[in-house]
């Protein structure tokens, strides 16, 4: 009976963590969907994509890189931890 019930309780939870994952990856998704629209680019693939950055100036460039920076960034590391024990 345990066995049965520990057994259920970690399908659950790999459900859980499917749906959490594929509901990160729909999100990336529509912010690169995004990304494509607002700068007009018709081909939709990396090569799409670097032919528009070659095209765009520094200004242009710098902005779409921080979008890029702000979406992907890793949460899993903050400066502010790694200044407080630098301190120390």
């Amino acid at each position: 009976m345990k066995n049965s019930v520990l057994k259920g309780a970690l399908e659950a939870l790999a459900v859980v963590g499917v749906a959490a994952i594929a509901k990160k990856a729909i999100q990336r998704k529509r912010f690169i969907k995004g990304i494509f629209s607002e700068y007009g680019i018709k081909e939709r693939s990396p090569f799409g994509l670097a032919d528009k950055i070659r095209e765009m100036d520094d200004e242009q460039y710098q902005e779409l890189k921080g979008k890029f920076k702000k979406e992907f960034a890793s949460r899993c590391c903050k400066t502010a931890n790694k200044e407080n024990t630098a301190e120390a």
